[in-house]
């Protein structure tokens, strides 16, 4: 019999291949399950971004292999808008780099910087790749705690108390998923010290900024913090372009050639006409975030509502693409929470604790269902 790899025997069937599967039996069955579990936007691209790609697909060499590091005016739009939105200036031709995905760069950063028994800083809770991918390349997760009492940001002197000898990459995501928190430029500036003190890299995945925040902020922005820090972006979420399968990663000249060994390694570049897509959405004037922001405003509206049905608490503060609840005090495990309103109610939610132990106590409402189907959540706990 073939054997697997020992590396498979670290990791699990991400949660949401696995209990969607379930979703769908149910629904196989008849059920009329709404599925408020994952941030995958149902909205669509503007129709400038459309037209772009209907029309690049005409363009001679449009269906050849592209280079491996995008074209060159994708790399200047990127440099663009975060020199529009952020406030970042970056060097179109040796710090950015596009990546097919977010998700993916995260796999290639850890290949680039990770030998096999490096130690990694994970949130807890953050999202489930950083874990994934951490021990798929045989390197150490050391998870540090996130709470509603620090605001969901790490307590940095506590964390230095440690050892972090082994440490090589430490992962951030502001804004924060899953609980929408922010940090602010001063929290900024600290963690990048930190970084630097101890001689790490931190990369900030940064896909949820234009999502209802008024302030948008990058961790590239402070000074000098290039020479630790990455940050990888995405236009999954503020663009609704999650199949489009578009990301980028900024950084030093040194890190970037690093991640570009990997990535060419891995892929073969990315479509012409997805690029020439990407380059319109980052073009996108200001009336495309407010329209997107209305939508998704008057949809947490009505997650609230849902929400204090629940009997659950949230700060309405928190930005981003979900709404993060806690649960009654008195309320069973998150996952028995959950599975109970899946099965009496059909309406999948996310337990908290997918994002880690301190996800224990919350679930995760995703923003991405018509309002009309927010309503039928709410009328069938009337």
């Amino acid at each position: 019999m073939i054997q697997t790899a020992k590396r498979l025997e670290t990791v699990q069937e991400y949660y949401f291949s696995k209990k969607l599967r379930e979703v769908r039996g149910l629904m196989a069955q008849g059920k009329a399950i709404i599925n408020m579990g994952i941030g995958s936007p149902d909205l669509a691209p503007s129709q400038q971004v459309l037209n772009a790609i209907q029309e690049a697909v005409l363009d001679n060499g449009a269906h050849q292999y592209q280079s491996y590091q995008g074209l060159p005016q994708l790399r200047g739009a990127i440099a663009n808008f975060y020199k529009n939105r952020f406030d970042v200036v970056a060097d179109p031709d040796t710090e950015i780099l596009p990546l097919m995905g977010s998700k993916e760069g995260i796999m290639h950063i850890s290949l680039a910087f990770l030998n096999e028994g490096d130690e990694v800083l994970i949130p807890n809770p953050g999202y489930p790749t950083y874990t994934s991918v951490t021990k798929l390349v045989g390197a150490l997760p050391k998870y540090y705690d996130l709470t509603a009492d620090t605001g969901w940001f790490p307590d940095l002197e506590a964390l230095g108390k440690q050892d972090l000898s082994k440490v090589k990459i430490m992962w951030l995501s502001y804004p924060h998923m899953p609980t929408g928190a922010t940090a602010t430029k001063e929290q900024f500036v600290k963690i990048v010290a930190f970084a630097k003190k101890h001689g790490i890299l931190l990369v900030n995945d940064n896909p949820y900024s234009f999502i209802l925040n008024d302030k948008p902020a990058s961790i590239l922005s402070i000074p000098n913090a290039k020479e630790v820090c990455l940050e990888l972006n995405s236009l999954s979420k503020t663009f609704n372009m999650a199949g489009w399968r578009v990301g980028f990663v900024l950084g030093s000249e040194e890190h970037i050639n690093a991640i570009l060994k990997v990535k060419s390694n891995m892929d073969s570049g990315m479509f012409y006409g997805i690029q020439k897509g990407a380059i319109a959405a980052l073009e996108s004037s200001e009336d495309w975030f407010a329209d997107l922001n209305a939508v998704y405003n008057s949809r947490r509206e009505l997650i609230f509502k849902l929400v204090d049905k629940l009997g659950c608490t949230y700060d309405r503060n928190a930005v981003g693409l979900f709404v993060w609840a806690k649960l009654p005090e008195d309320s069973v495990s998150s996952e028995e929470f959950i599975d109970n309103i899946l099965y009496t109610k059909d309406l999948f939610i996310t337990p908290g604790t997918i994002f880690g132990s301190n996800g224990e106590g919350y679930i995760r409402f995703s923003l991405c269902i018509p309002k009309d189907k927010i309503e039928e959540a709410i009328s069938r706990f009337e």
